[in-house]
């Protein structure tokens, strides 16, 4: 039996314009690497933490991925000794599912690890309750993306119940993450409790336009449906560039142009590499020319979510 396993977990674009807490797909990268362990003593241990700028919390309690980990061993009555190891590869708070990324690779590493053959559908729930620890609230429009790989859709959370959408195959996402912080939990204070239903019919109507869009690759529709009546207008104000952004991507031929989660990352939908590039530079060129620095990512849309590396 192997004493070690090192794991692959994706970043997420969630929301997705009229998705809010509903839908996401993942990435093929960035991602971050979970390692785990195992030992002779009992306990679950975080051995190292590496690309989080020491921000991240060492204690097992308060760590996203050990937390996941501990609701695993907890309800199996596993006590088998993990150290664990984390290895962020993007920005914490960016808006790219970094705690979810996090979370279910320390899950599907622990399942692999230990033989469980857990679905994904039983790893789900333990995933989950990491997440909480981050944002402080349930949301799985990260979570479900980066454990299912795909395109994802929660149609319910009480009971949970995740949907996966067809997508055209040649969707290509450009992503821009400006050197701006935005903490999840400040992002959601934001919100409104309620809505005008003029608001909540046209946000419902762009969710099924984009279901169908992408389902039927009508990438016309796609562009269009990609609007956030509800969020978006709010948290673009936390993003000194957004319409900078935006309308650069647009001029080059975005499908659309939105925030990714609570942001500050945006990303852009087109249906060709080439494009995609393209739109790649003018963002980040747009958030210079703002005066912040920034990274940017060019991806297809991952369609397995975790896998083992190692």
């Amino acid at each position: 039996m192997s004493k070690s396993i090192k794991v692959f977990a994706p970043a997420s674009v969630s929301n997705v314009g009229p998705g809010f807490d509903l839908m996401g797909f993942a990435l093929e990268s960035p991602g971050d690497e979970i390692i785990v362990r195992r030992k002779n003593r009992s306990g679950l241990f975080i051995n190292k933490i590496s690309g989080d700028g020491y921000v991240l919390p060492t204690d097992p309690k308060r760590n996203t991925t050990t937390v996941a980990i501990q609701s695993l061993l907890d309800k199996y009555d596993i006590s088998d000794g993990l150290d664990v190891e984390i290895r962020k590869k993007m920005g914490i708070g960016s808006g790219l599912g970094s705690s979810a990324a996090s979370s279910v690779g320390g899950v599907y590493a622990v399942n692999k690890l230990l033989g469980l053959k857990l679905s994904k559908d039983e790893l789900l729930e333990h995933a989950l309750a990491g997440e909480i620890i981050a944002s402080g609230s349930l949301h799985a429009d990260n979570i479900a993306p980066a454990l299912y790989g795909g395109f994802i859709l929660v149609r319910s959370y009480d009971p949970i119940e995740i949907l996966k959408i067809q997508f055209p195959r040649k969707l290509f996402v450009s992503i821009v993450y400006p050197d701006i912080v935005i903490k999840t939990c400040e992002a959601r204070k934001m919100l409104p409790l309620t809505v005008p239903v003029r608001t909540a019919v046209s946000q419902a109507g762009n969710a099924a336009g984009l279901i169908n869009g992408l389902l039927t690759s009508n990438y016309e529709l796609i562009g269009k449906s990609i609007i956030d009546s509800i969020a978006e207008p709010l948290r673009s104000k936390l993003i000194p560039c957004y319409k900078e952004i935006r309308d650069a991507a647009l001029s080059a031929g975005a499908l659309n142009c939105n925030i990714t989660g609570s942001g500050p990352s945006m990303f852009s939908f087109s249906r060709s590499l080439s494009e995609a590039e393209k739109i790649n530079k003018v963002m980040k060129d747009a958030v210079r020319r703002s005066g912040y620095k920034s990274k940017s990512y060019l991806s297809g849309i991952n369609r397995v979510g975790p896998k083992v590396i190692g």
